[in-house]
């Protein structure tokens, strides 16, 4: 999960519509992103997400690569469970289904601190 802290002054800040707080739609990738934080257990912080349409000539949908950053011991150990889990993974993505998960690319490093950054690559498809 993330937190946001929005100025009023600015003018992409949620605005009253007839009364009603107006929020801005969560989009795919945002709420791809919040399955990817809870599947790792929200010790990772986020370095990248790069987003592109695809098609196929029956499909049509999008890829997307993640890049995430686990920083310390109980992080790390929450990385490679991450890893571990994440090409099995049964996402529950509204009106997506999750085609193809997975990690493309992994740093570590244990000096100063432990530390281990993962590149994933998703592909989602339009659930018709």
């Amino acid at each position: 999960m993330r937190a946001e802290f929005i100025d009023p002054s600015l003018p992409h800040a949620p605005f009253e519509v007839k009364g009603l707080p107006y929020r801005a739609r969560r989009t795919v990738g945002d709420r791809l992103l919040e399955a990817l934080m809870a599947l790792a257990e929200s010790q990772a912080s986020l370095l990248s997400h790069n987003q592109k349409p695809w098609a196929s000539i029956t499909f049509t949908g999008s890829r997307h690569e993640v890049m995430l950053d686990f920083e310390g011991p109980e992080a790390v150990a929450a990385g490679e469970r991450f890893i571990a889990a994440l090409p099995d993974h049964e996402f529950s993505i509204l009106g997506q289904l999750v085609a193809d998960a997975t990690v493309s690319e992994v740093t570590s490093s244990t000096l100063p601190y432990p530390r281990m950054v993962v590149t994933c690559v998703l592909l989602l498809l339009e659930d018709a």
